[in-house]
């Protein structure tokens, strides 16, 4: 039988394959932002904002404002490969097999992502690179998800993203590492929110100023615009990680236990926290108060995706729908 589709057709299909290049998009930007600040390179408008290049700025405060910086936006690369990588596996397993809460997950962790970007206009500065790319990234979220929606066969309501993958024993090893896994995941929402709302109001903490042993006054010296610039990196930081909270927390509430599940969250979280905590001792930033609550996480994820192993490489997996007895660990 001949294939009439158009070459736009064939590449949309079921919406599916326009989200899983969406993740990709998103890994490749986490990445490019991982390259600039391995380089210490700003981009073309930061330079042009600030009046600087990342060169002239590292030589007025011995680099630690640069490293400031980067600090932030090694965090925000590494929380974008996380969510991206989250983001193609919902599409190739549970949206493939018409789970709907899939597919409410992207439009609620997407809709948070892509609204974060609204709380750069609060700081007086505009990233176009960022407007651009977040321009180019959202056709393919509204495609993905209208087409996708035809693959929903159970109840499509908001409601199904409320029920659990598989019915848990919380005091089994199994229900134990499910548990740490969702209070890191809701660790990462509030810490993403509380990230936004200090950059929106203070900017920095204590220990930010400490580190760049600078006042505000005098980070405002150097620059009237500095301040600005990395008030839009903690926004973007901010809502990177709350993103990545939101689509962790619903991945393993939701999500059936498997071995893709478990090997994509381990992937998300190394990637996620060794860019989060590992940029600071190479930038010299190693207040143990600052990175309590990372290194908490981090532990916690281990020893969560740790007990959870066996039961997630367990063969015969049931399937949702099965009697609770059989669910049940």
């Amino acid at each position: 039988m001949e294939d009439n589709r158009t070459v736009i057709q064939a590449f949309i299909g079921d919406g599916r394959p326009v989200l899983i290049f969406l993740g990709l998009g998103l890994i490749l930007c986490g990445a490019f932002a991982l390259f600039l600040s391995a380089t210490r390179q700003f981009l073309p408008h930061d330079v042009d904002f600030l009046g600087l290049t990342a060169e002239q700025l590292c030589g007025l405060d011995n680099c630690r404002i640069v490293y400031f910086m980067f600090h932030d936006r090694v965090s925000f690369g590494g929380a974008l490969i996380a969510v991206g990588a989250l983001y193609m596996w919902m599409a190739e397993f549970p949206l493939r097999n018409r789970e709907p809460w899939a597919w409410w997950l992207f439009f609620l962790s997407g809709l948070t992502g892509f609204a974060s970007f609204l709380a750069y206009l609060g700081y007086g500065y505009l990233d176009t690179w960022h407007g651009v790319g977040t321009l180019l990234l959202l056709p393919f979220f509204v495609v993905g998800l209208a087409k996708s929606r035809s693959l929903l066969t159970e109840a499509k309501g908001i409601s199904s993203i409320l029920r659990p993958g598989a019915a848990v024993k919380w005091l089994s090893a199994f229900g134990i590492g499910k548990a740490m896994l969702l209070a890191v995941a809701a660790g990462m929402i509030a810490g993403g929110l509380t990230v936004m709302t200090v950059g929106m109001t203070r900017v920095f903490v204590p220990q930010d100023l400490k580190f760049m042993e600078l006042s505000v006054a005098e980070i405002r010296a150097v620059s009237p615009r500095l301040v600005p610039l990395i008030a839009h990196d903690r926004a973007g930081f901010g809502g990177a990680i709350c993103t990545v909270g939101v689509t962790v927390l619903f991945c393993v509430w939701c999500g059936r236990p498997s071995r893709n599940l478990w090997q994509v969250l381990c992937f998300a979280g190394l990637v996620g926290f060794a860019t989060a905590i590992g940029v600071h001792p190479m930038v010299g930033y190693n207040d143990l108060l600052h990175l309590a609550p990372a290194i908490l996480g981090a532990l916690m994820f281990v020893i969560g995706l740790f007990l959870c192993y066996r039961r997630m490489h367990s063969e015969g997996v049931p399937e949702r729908g099965s009697s609770p007895k059989d669910r049940t660990l």
